[in-house]
């Protein structure tokens, strides 16, 4: 059901937008860095921002300390059939290379470009954009209304961009408090053509790294070549076949719990009309290199994947060495959708490269994350209610997306405090997050918060 002021929060949020935008430049100054010790006073100070700038909401705010950077924690009148609970992240990534920014990356700018007015910065997309849209929503509600929607609870934290370390332990602790019907999240993008999205499905992460060690020295290959372990060549050959000639990761029992696409899915999927070669054009590449026969948005959204990501070992410098080295590295990743068991994935890829591994060398094992897919349920009434509020701001019809990457939360909400959550976002594929020159759309800036208004509306 739509608030019958609705109407009204939109245009308090029109007339608000100069002060908003300043607002968020204002947060974007603060040089949040949670991966840099040397930063850890100034992700503190946009805690505290953020605190002071929800209690003028509002919002029963404050700052929690963790083992490490701080969440803050905000509730509105609890007294409410459906109870909410959004979260974002205060804290950015680092800005090097510095020499690549056009201007500092923490003196956030208005810019004009060719798709329309900017706002330059390095956070003003990932994450204090997006999740400033939401505040702004409940800004101009609590204008309009006296009182903001009730239900609410916010949760920010500020170690998204340094792997999260706290938060698995906060919400465990502050079960109870942070349990809500839903969660939302505002930390993703719209689909490829503009379309409000709402993503429904996050694959999962294994990382690994990977250290086979042979003789004691390196090896010059004439005198050794050809009787030798060489460390290289036994992990290139472990390696090579995780892959088959279809495009199939081999690891046994690798495909338990993958799903196939749900038809509804399937047609929001093909209605984007994707072209897999102008995507991979981008970057200087246009032939797809997935598994066969399935479609472009299938491989980088459904499907699980198996990358390597790095490998060293031996002379690499300048001129030429002949040697076989004392030890090799790699790092491996491993996408995973549907149910996939981190742990049995990670194991099964242990066994298969300790397989290669002649019994007078060694092998090490470094674990990198291992965090499962998320699956949304959307059958629950108010994905379609956030689906038509988003179809109704944008003029157009929102669709139900996958993402490749991972947003362990996500998952983490599932897992802990039983619940879903609808991941709205209004960046662009061209906003260069972790990049420089990181940019948000002042039009996603401004819609963003509209969009939040009547999702709100309809799920109040």
């Amino acid at each position: 059901m739509t608030d019958p002021k609705l109407d009204e929060v939109l245009n308090q949020l029109d007339a608000d937008l100069p002060n908003a935008i300043d607002r968020l430049m204002a947060f974007v100054r603060i040089p949040s860095i949670s991966t840099d010790p040397a930063h850890d006073s100034d992700v503190f100070d946009a805690a505290t921002w953020l605190t002071d700038q929800l209690r003028e909401v509002g919002f029963a705010a404050e700052i929690r300390e963790t083992t490490g950077h701080p969440m803050v924690v905000a509730h509105s009148p609890e007294d409410a059939e459906k109870t909410l609970l959004f979260y974002g992240h205060y804290d950015v990534q680092p800005v090097d290379p510095l020499n690549l920014w056009d201007n500092p990356p923490f003196e956030p700018r208005i810019e004009d470009t060719a798709d329309g007015p900017v706002i330059r910065g390095r956070g003003t997309s990932d994450d204090k954009g997006q999740l400033m849209t939401f505040v702004e929503a409940c800004r101009a509600w609590k204008a309009v209304h006296g009182e903001l929607p009730r239900g609410l609870t916010l949760l920010f934290e500020g170690e998204e961009e340094s792997g999260s370390p706290s938060l698995v332990p906060f919400l465990e602790a502050n079960r109870d408090e942070l349990s809500q019907s839903l969660a939302l999240i505002c930390d993703t993008g719209r689909a490829a053509d503009g379309r409000p999205a709402i993503a429904t499905q996050l694959r999962g992460l294994v990382g690994e790294e990977i250290i086979v060690r042979g003789a004691d020295r390196d090896l010059h290959s004439g005198s050794f070549g050809g009787l030798a372990a060489n460390p290289i060549q036994i992990l290139c050959n472990a390696l090579a076949v995780l892959k088959d000639e279809n495009g199939r990761v081999t690891l046994p029992g690798f495909y338990d719990g993958v799903e196939e696409l749900s038809d509804d899915l399937r047609r929001d999927w093909e209605a984007l009309k994707f072209d897999a070669s102008e995507f991979l054009s981008r970057v200087g590449l246009k032939q797809p290199i997935g598994e066969k026969g399935r479609m472009g948005l299938e491989m980088v959204w459904n499907q699980p994947t198996a990358e390597i990501n790095g490998i060293t070992g031996g002379y690499t410098g300048d001129g030429f060495k002949t040697v076989l080295p004392a030890e090799a590295r790699a790092k491996v990743s491993f996408r995973l959708t549907g149910t996939q068991d981190p742990d049995k994935i990670r194991a099964a890829f242990r066994d298969h490269v300790a397989r290669f591994v002649p019994t007078d060398c060694t092998v090490e094992f470094h674990e990198h994350g291992g965090s499962p897919a998320a699956v949304m349920d959307t059958s629950d009434p108010a994905f379609a209610a956030a689906k038509q509020a988003l179809g109704e701001e944008w003029d157009r019809e929102a669709v139900f997306i996958g993402m490749g990457g991972s947003i362990p939360i996500a998952g983490d909400f599932k897992r802990i405090l039983g619940m879903d959550t609808i991941l709205v976002g209004f960046a662009k594929d061209d906003d260069r997050i972790h990049s420089p020159n990181e940019k948000y759309d002042v039009e996603s800036f401004a819609k963003g918060a509209r969009s939040w208004a009547r999702i709100l509306a309809k799920l109040s």
